[in-house]
């Protein structure tokens, strides 16, 4: 009886502790501290990482070329310009030629 009563205790023990660490295999745990000019060309998106009961640290988690993932820290001076670039990047273009903006105009 107390044998069972042992190897359930164990089981669930472990159930509990492998549904802990499936919670944060999606969040940063440290930051990168820099990344040099030409590991940043390599970057070609982001998000954000909110300190909440899943994750424990804010970060930008910016995503490389080949999907690798790198964990920034959002006060930094560097992660936050390459964030601004990659939004630069991603916004439409305006275009210079005001013909194009012309409204369609209606017969009737």
């Amino acid at each position: 009886m107390r044998f069972h009563a042992l190897s359930l205790l164990l089981i669930l023990c472990c159930v509990c502790l492998a549904a802990t660490q499936v919670s944060y295999d999606d969040c940063c745990l440290k930051y990168v501290r820099k990344l040099s000019r030409s590991t940043q060309k390599h970057a070609i998106a982001y998000k954000i990482q909110k300190a909440d009961g899943g994750c424990n640290i804010s970060a930008l988690v910016f995503i490389m070329k080949r999907g690798r993932m790198i964990c920034a820290n959002p006060n930094e001076t560097w992660a936050v310009t390459l964030k601004e670039n990659l939004d630069a990047k991603s916004a439409k273009p305006i275009p210079r030629d005001s013909r194009k903006l012309r409204p369609l105009s209606r017969k009737g």
